[in-house]
């Protein structure tokens, strides 16, 4: 499984990072940096999780 962002819709609140910070970050000027796409079995219920509280429903869990 891996974890995707719409950069499109991604407005960078954070919430993701705040979240899951070994698989997000946010650059210099403010912008998603997915650090970590591949997501290990025993953390796809936690990211799937995460990309729910997305505001902008930026994140997507999808299969390889």
């Amino acid at each position: 499984m891996r974890i995707k962002a719409d950069f499109d819709l991604c407005e960078s609140n954070a919430i993701c990072v705040g979240m899951a910070p070994d698989f997000f970050d946010l650059d210099d000027e403010d912008y998603l940096v997915i650090l970590q796409e591949e997501i290990p079995a025993d953390r796809v219920e936690e990211l799937r999780q995460v990309a729910a509280n997305c505001p902008k429903s930026a994140l997507t869990v999808v299969e390889d």
